[in-house]
């Protein structure tokens, strides 16, 4: 049996993720580094140990495919800068 996930592994780096995201109004492009340093702490830990798994960080597949994206210039998400329609019936 796997053991739990980890609260504490990583967890100021994802906290510092909210708060730059709440800082920002949600805009990611404004807290990339605070990203990326989460990705590095959550990277680190996988070296260190494959079997690990925390609550603040990805699986390893999808982990490696964010920092790859990451490194085309892909982000997450994006501002939305309009309001979506909502057509009344």
């Amino acid at each position: 049996m796997a053991a739990e996930p980890s609260s504490t592994v990583c967890h100021k780096e994802a906290c510092a993720i909210q708060n730059c995201l709440q800082r920002w109004r949600y805009d990611e492009s404004k807290c990339t580094d605070a990203i990326d340093a989460l990705y590095a702490c959550c990277s680190n830990m996988y070296v260190q140990d494959p079997t690990a798994r925390a609550v603040a960080c990805p699986r390893p597949d999808l982990l490696s495919l964010k920092i790859e994206q990451r490194s085309q210039q892909k982000v997450d998400a994006e501002l939305r800068t309009t309001k979506p329609h909502h057509g009344s019936r």
